[in-house]
Order: structure tokens, then C-alpha cells, then sequence
């Protein structure tokens, strides 16, 4: 009976017996949660979930261990070990439709199966419902005896699969079973989406877990919310006896950026550090640009008005024409982004650094060099594809800075950076370095100077694009233009004047 443990840095466990899932906190080990047992069965599906806070700006670590339960003792050491695995709920919820398939390891030299993770993002519908239901002249599937029924509660999700919501009692020994009131959030049965299908399974439970399938029936929740009535009688014989709706006390809030916990607070006296990296790199680099007129681009956050999550949407509103008039412009259209845009994971890098490619790819003559600067918080979903993006950016005329912001782990920047060991995709080694990494708490001046802690940021943070720059004319056998005469004005004689 597999059992699923989820750690808080999450831990899944899931077993061969009755099988049980647990989910854990990583960072201090803490047990998150247990699903319940399903007795018999190597391929569980459990029905309890969890409701995590997701911040798309934290690593937030999960781990999930599955067990075979043997017994009612509550101590692991007393189950068999079926696996384990890793992730972040950040892959999770990058994943496509927000379901991620995993291997299960911690067993030397063994194959331990699969586990499916979905997550789905929470309404703010926080009302319950209290329903009852109850069959008649069920159809018979045992020999010997009548059956022993239970339903199960699917909800549908945006992607036309299907989740298990809620499974009821079993009834024993009746064709016309009265199935116990069971009462479950709005949320979980349909996400607060009142004409989401919702399908019913009914089955005759069998001892060795190979239960019978009686019939199945959809419904939405808006026509559960009728009540008893011919729209809730179905064609399997169930009916719904009652329904009722509760609503909650507390209000459901989110963080957002004016907030002074978010790093991107708006505070109106001093910058936040995306702020103060921008202003520190940009108005160095700024003075290499001819017209001043920058691209600036955000991505993780839902856009105005169809609530749609983009990667490489234009801080400044305008899809035609993303350009910011030098650094104040810039900062300008970061700060009225914030006021119009919903901040939102995953965080995904690779469309950002595509975007700047596509640009650099059009230019590989020598006259354009391209330098994107990234301000992160340093979780990354889509370590895969943006390691590819950079391989394949190596080749063109363009440089990458990342400024980490924030107290998170900048395992995943490092390792972008590539000083130690060079990017790689696919067994492909990058042409050459091109990313510039630097954690932006490493240049914070305990004094409160920022102007000189900024000065010494974007020193570091600009130190090696000369080289890089050079570099890439170099490979591509490009020269620099003879130097123009210098200016001597009429009626002159030019004298050299050291500087």
C-alpha cells in the first residue's frame, strides 16, 4: 500500500504495499505532509493535496519519498523504502500544463518507478460545499453478494486531463447505497471555474484492489449548486440528495510589489535593488549605445487585460516598439510595469536571451555588439533550455550580465557564468564565455554608501566585456576601421596633446 511523504523541502513517499506519499521543506527537513494509504496497487493515485505558498521569486526545495506501509506505526523506519525525488515547485509549476513526470531513485541498481506532480494554480474562491449523494438498483458486479460501491471525484484541468478530487466511503454489501455527506472546497472540485467539468466514477470495491467500474457520469459545479432536482439525477442511478455552500471568515491575499517584502518593493524613498543594479550597469553602458534608446523587457508576469503569463513582454506596454529613452526611461517603464502587471513564475530565461539573439544574429558584420544586462532573483525554471539559448548565443556578437538580487542561492547563476567550467548543452561546449555573474548583496556597503557600492558593482559586473568583445572579432577575422584623421581646424596646425 503506497504511501507518498512530502518534505518542506519537500520529500515524496510512495509505496508497494498500501502505498502513502510524503511531502518535505528541504532547507530544515520538514515533513509537510503524508497522503493517505492505498492498499494493493504499484501505480497509486492519490486523492489528498496540498496547499503550498508559491513564491516565484524563492528556490523553494521539495522532496518526496514513497514508502510501502506495513503496518499502522507512524515511525518510516518501519515501512520499505519504494524511492525518492527532487525538484523545486518552481519545476513544477513551469512545467508544460504545470505536471511534471520525475524517476523515483534512492535504491542503488534499482529502477523505482515513476511519480506525476501537478499543481494548479489556486482562485480566490474560498467557499466550501457540503454535498450528499446516494445510488438506486445500482448494477450488480459481485457473484456472491451485492456490491460493495464508492464514487470518485474528478476535477478537470485546463490541459482536457483529469484529477482526483475526493473519493467517498465505500458502502458494504448494497445496490442502493447512501453515501455519508463529505464537504470540500469550491477550489479543489473546480478551481472556482462554476462550468468546469467535474466527472464521477462509481465502482464495486474489491478486497485485492482490482475494483469493478460501475458507470460514470459528468456534472459542473453550477449544476450541483441546483441543489435536489431532475438536473441531479444521473444516467448510473445517482442522485444528489443536498448541497450546501459555506463561506470562510478570512480574506485570501498575495504578496505584490508594494509590499515591503517583495523584492520588488516600491519604496518612495530609495530604490529597490533591481533599481539600483539597472541604474548602476546601464549608466555605464550607456554611454557605448549612439542613440540611447533601449529595449527593455520583462518576463514572469501576467499581462493585461487577458491575465496571459509572458516571458519577454515590453516594460513599457508598447508590443511595436519596446524602446526606453536611456536609463530613466527604462526605469521609468519598470516602475509603471509593476503598477499594470501581475508578478508571476515560473522564471524562464532562455526567451529573453532568444530575443537578444535573434537582434545579434541579424548584425555579425562587427558594427553592432549586443550586451543584455538580466536582474534576477536567481530561481531559474528553465535551466535546460536557457543553457542551450547561451551555447548557441556564444557564437553571435552579443554579452550577457545577470545581477543576482536577493538572499537566495545563486547555484544555477554560477554555473551559468561558466569561469570554473564552460557552459555545455547537449554535450556542446559554448563557443566562448560570455556570461558575467555577480550577487548584488556582495557589493551592499554596511555605511549605506550606495554610490560607491554601486560604482564597484558595475566595475565587476563589466569588467570582462572588453575581453569578450574582442573576442568575438577576433574569431571572425573582423578589424577595427582605420582610425579618422583628427580634427584640425581651419587654419590650424594640429598638436598632439597628451591626455
Amino acid at each position: 500500500a503506497p504511501c507518498l511523504f512530502f518534505l518542506n523541502p519537500p520529500l515524496l513517499c510512495c509505496s508497494h504495499s498500501p502505498p502513502w506519499i510524503s511531502l518535505i521543506s528541504t532547507i530544515f527537513l520538514l515533513q509537510f505532509g503524508r497522503t493517505e494509504v492505498i492498499d494493493n496497487t504499484l501505480n497509486p493515485d492519490f486523492v489528498r493535496k496540498y496547499i503550498l505558498d508559491y513564491f516565484f521569486e524563492e528556490k523553494q526545495n521539495l522532496r518526496f519519498d514513497l514508502y510501502d506501509v506495513d503496518s499502522k506505526s507512524p515511525d518510516l523506519s518501519k515501512h520499505d523504502f519504494l524511492g525518492q525525488t527532487f525538484c523545486t515547485l518552481g519545476e513544477i509549476v513551469g512545467s508544460p500544463a504545470s505536471r511534471l513526470e520525475k524517476p523515483l531513485g534512492g535504491i542503488p541498481g534499482k529502477k523505482c518507478g515513476t511519480i506525476v506532480l501537478s499543481a494548479e494554480e489556486l482562485s480566490n474562491c474560498r467557499d466550501s460545499a457540503t454535498l450528499q449523494f446516494c445510488a438506486n438498483k445500482l448494477d450488480k458486479k459481485d457473484f456472491f453478494g451485492k456490491s460493495d460501491p464508492f464514487m470518485v471525484f474528478y476535477r478537470s484541468n485546463e490541459d482536457g486531463t483529469f484529477t482526483i478530487c475526493h473519493k467517498t466511503e465505500v458502502v458494504k454489501n448494497t445496490l442502493n447505497p447512501v453515501w455519508q455527506p463529505f464537504t470540500i472546497p469550491v477550489r479543489a472540485l473546480c478551481n472556482g471555474d462554476f462550468d468546469r467539468t467535474i466527472k464521477v466514477e462509481v465502482y464495486d470495491w474489491d478486497r485485492d484492489g482490482s475494483h469493478d467500474f460501475i458507470g460514470d457520469y459528468t456534472t459542473s459545479y453550477r449544476e450541483l449548486a441546483r441543489g435536489q432536482s431532475q438536473f441531479n439525477v444521473y444516467e448510473v442511478s445517482v442522485t444528489l440528495l443536498s448541497f450546501s455552500k459555506c463561506h470562510p471568515g478570512s480574506p485570501w491575499s498575495t504578496g505584490n510589489p508594494s509590499q515591503s517584502t517583495s523584492l520588488h518593493y516600491m519604496n518612495p524613498y530609495q530604490l529597490n535593488a533591481y533599481a539600483m543594479a539597472l541604474k548602476a550597469v546601464g549608466e555605464i553602458i550607456q554611454d557605448y549605445d549612439s542613440d540611447k534608446m533601449f529595449p527593455a523587457l520583462g518576463f514572469g508576469a501576467k499581462l493585461p487585460p487577458d491575465g496571459r503569463v509572458s516571458h519577454e513582454f515590453p516594460l513599457n506596454g508598447n508590443m511595436e516598439n519596446p524602446y526606453c529613452n536611456g536609463i530613466e526611461g527604462i526605469l521609468e517603464a519598470y516602475h509603471q510595469s509593476l503598477r499594470t502587471v501581475q508578478l508571476y513564475g515560473p522564471t524562464n530565461f532562455a526567451p529573453v536571451v532568444n530575443h537578444v539573439a535573434r537582434y545579434a544574429a541579424a548584425v555579425q558584420d562587427g558594427s553592432q555588439y549586443f550586451v543584455l544586462l538580466i536582474i534576477t532573483d536567481g530561481v531559474i525554471s528553465d535551466m535546460a533550455q536557457t543553457k542551450e539559448a547561451i551555447v548557441n548565443a556564444a557564437k553571435l556578437p552579443m554579452s550577457i550580465i545577470i545581477v543576482g538580487v536577493g538572499q537566495a542561492e545563486f547555484d544555477a547563476m554560477v554555473e551559468l557564468d561558466g569561469d570554473d567550467i564552460r557552459i555545455s548543452s547537449r554535450g556542446k561546449l559554448a563557443e566562448r564565455d560570455i556570461v558575467q555573474f555577480v550577487p548584488f548583496r556582495d557589493y551592499m556597503d554596511r555605511t549605506g554608501n550606495h554610490v560607491l557600492s554601486m560604482a564597484r558593482l558595475a566595475k565587476d559586473v563589466l569588467a570582462e566585456i572588453p575581453d569578450q568583445f574582442i573576442s568575438y572579432m577576433k574569431s571572425r577575422g573582423i578589424k577595427p576601421n582605420p582610425a579618422p584623421p583628427p580634427y584640425t581646424p581651419p587654419g590650424h596646425t594640429h598638436h598632439h596633446t597628451q591626455i
